[in-house]
């Protein structure tokens, strides 16, 4: 792919299902984000009013295409887990070890791996993953994950503060496994996707490197650490490294559904529990088990998460009172080499639709 190709915009919306109309020009909430240079195609979905409106920008983007979620997976996990501990069979302030004994440290709590505040270490740095050619033909088993996270130091003390890494949920998918004895990705698809109805959204299986259905290419810099290294397509890699803390793959309109729908998979208490929030490194963003609340700039917030797996970068949320939006580019890390840019970016077109 050539970076030209990021000029060469077509915007094209559409209404479903309570009516079909065309936006008007300029009223593409994507377009920005192909005008701005991140990525070279975007996509959403947006629910308000009764009314949920698909957008694409872009070339070769197919309206609610599939896209690799990433962290949203987090969200869809959280769920499960929360599940069992509303079942009896998972203590949610009880030892993680009780569980998954590779865990060490007795004091960090099942709660403090979904809130990111256990201090483990992080394997996601230790993998190459800044040039992504590296390991996107590898298979890594979720062991072989957390055996590299565990040969390092913890990051602080369990419960000291928030720290974003991603071992804390490859963990809690070993957690998934070892108290129902079948697969994390199973889980998921039982308890959370086919609940829902989500017809888009599925769990890659072992070795699977493509994506199924309609989809964007999705592109990524070879090394992340230079904005001028050359761009390659990375729709085809194996997500492995990845696995309970990213893996998943849904259209934009199955993220709306999701967070809109979230509240009807848990029972309140653990609802609420999901929604007891710390603070993060960003001021107006906190953060619960699996979950995240963003400020509006009109007022109130939304809940959810963001994704970004080389080759999509994805935001997704809903509020209480049932406005929801996700947004996917197909660039990560973007073209630009500017991903705090390409993130607040993503965070104002989330914060346009639902305001």
């Amino acid at each position: 792919m050539k970076r030209a190709l990021v000029g060469a915009a077509m915007a094209v919306t559409m209404v479903v299902p309570a009516s079909v109309a065309v936006a008007a020009p300029g009223k593409n909430p994507v377009q920005s984000i192909v005008d701005s240079g991140h990525a070279p195609g975007a996509l959403a979905a947006v629910r308000r009013d009764g009314d949920e409106r698909w957008y694409v920008a872009g070339k070769a983007v197919p309206l609610n295409g599939r896209v690799r979620i990433g962290s949203n997976t987090k969200a869809f996990l959280s769920v499960v887990i929360l599940q069992l501990v509303a079942e009896g069979k998972v203590e949610l302030d009880g030892p993680a070890q009780r569980y998954v004994p590779a865990v060490k440290d007795k004091r960090i709590t099942v709660r403090q791996l979904l809130q990111h505040t256990s201090g483990l270490p992080e394997y996601a740095d230790k993998i190459g993953l800044d040039r992504i050619e590296q390991v996107r033909d590898r298979y890594l088993r979720p062991h072989d994950l957390l055996d590299i996270a565990m040969a390092h130091p913890a990051q602080f003390e369990p419960g000291a503060k928030f720290k974003y890494t991603n071992t804390n949920y490859i963990v809690a998918g070993l957690l998934v496994q070892s108290v129902t004895g079948r697969p994390a990705g199973e889980q998921i698809t039982d308890r959370v996707i086919k609940r829902l109805g989500l017809r888009d959204t599925y769990w890659p299986v072992e070795g699977e490197q493509g994506l199924g259905g309609k989809h964007p290419r999705g592109y990524s810099l070879t090394d992340e650490t230079d904005p001028k290294s050359p761009v390659i397509d990375i729709t085809e890699m194996d997500p492995s490294w990845t696995w309970a803390a990213g893996q998943l793959v849904a259209s934009p309109a199955d993220l709306v559904t999701f967070y809109r729908q979230l509240q009807t998979l848990l029972p309140p208490a653990q609802l609420a529990d999901m929604r007891k929030t710390v603070a993060t490194d960003e001021p107006d963003v906190r953060y619960g088990l699996g979950l995240l609340s963003q400020d509006l700039t009109c007022g109130g917030v939304y809940w959810g998460h963001s994704g970004g797996l080389h080759g999509y970068l994805t935001l997704a949320g809903a509020t209480d009172s049932g406005r929801a939006a996700a947004v996917a580019q197909t660039a990560a890390p973007g073209l630009k080499g500017d991903p705090e840019g390409q993130i607040k970016l993503m965070k104002a077109v989330i914060d346009k639709t639902l305001c």
